[in-house]
């Protein structure tokens, strides 16, 4: 217990729109935790926001919530955000047994990517799965699944059969089918040198039209000099 971090919240009666955008304006956030069992043994809390996040920080999978004093292991089952401010604005937690697996989703942390000799040629890394489905005990839950990527070529492509799982974890996602991240090959652009091309034509034409400028006058400059000549 002392290894995983422990939130108190305090359980909450206010219910409904109105009541919650006030715990938001005061700087608490509105939360559901779910028993094994489902909805019915769902209990609503609120708790400081920077409490909150402080905890959520720490990236443990697991947490020790303290509700109505008794301590229950849950794991984060769903969070809101702000679509404006991305700020937390309610969270729902989920009772586990820490003897029993569950399945869950946990992000993906790509480690290695300058030292790819991919990237040193110029190709570009591009991660394509940000979130894996596992299945584990509570306590076996990583923070994040660390691939290294510092192997990859250049145009290569890492599935999830490359990767090894953490001790206890079990991936649910297809080996084969999911891809984990891939070395992409730059494409040449030709454009600039269009561009110098047509800067150059245009250049040209207007040295033209500057010497057919010169040679009218100088055509026009005798016409009244013979002008004078009759006066």
């Amino acid at each position: 217990m002392a290894d995983r971090p422990t939130l108190e919240v305090e359980a909450r009666a206010e219910r409904g729109t109105r009541a919650t955008r006030r715990l938001r304006r005061e700087g608490v956030v509105p939360g559901v935790v779910y028993g094994g069992t489902g909805q019915e043994d769902a209990v609503s809390f609120k708790v400081d926001a920077h409490v909150l996040r402080h905890v959520l920080v720490d990236g443990s999978a697991l947490i020790d919530l303290k509700v109505d004093g008794k301590t229950l292991p849950v794991i984060v089952k769903d969070r809101q955000l702000d679509p404006v401010r991305d700020e937390l604005i309610h969270i729902d937690l989920l009772e586990v047994r820490l003897d029993e697996k569950i399945q869950t989703q946990v992000g993906v942390h790509l480690e290695g990517i300058e030292e790819a000799p991919g990237v040193k040629e110029g190709g570009v890394l591009e991660q394509v799965s940000h979130q894996l489905n596992i299945e584990a005990l509570p306590t076996a839950i990583p923070e994040a699944i660390n691939v290294d990527v510092s192997g990859m070529e250049i145009a290569a492509t890492m599935h999830l059969s490359e990767v090894t799982a953490p001790e206890g974890v079990e991936f649910l996602d297809d080996l084969e089918e999911t891809i984990i991240a891939t070395v992409v090959v730059p494409t040449e652009v030709e454009e600039p040198e269009e561009i110098e091309a047509e800067t150059e034509l245009v250049g040209e034409e207007g040295e033209v039209a500057e010497g057919a400028e010169e040679g009218e006058a100088s055509e026009e400059a005798p016409a009244e000099e013979a002008e004078g000549e009759e006066s």
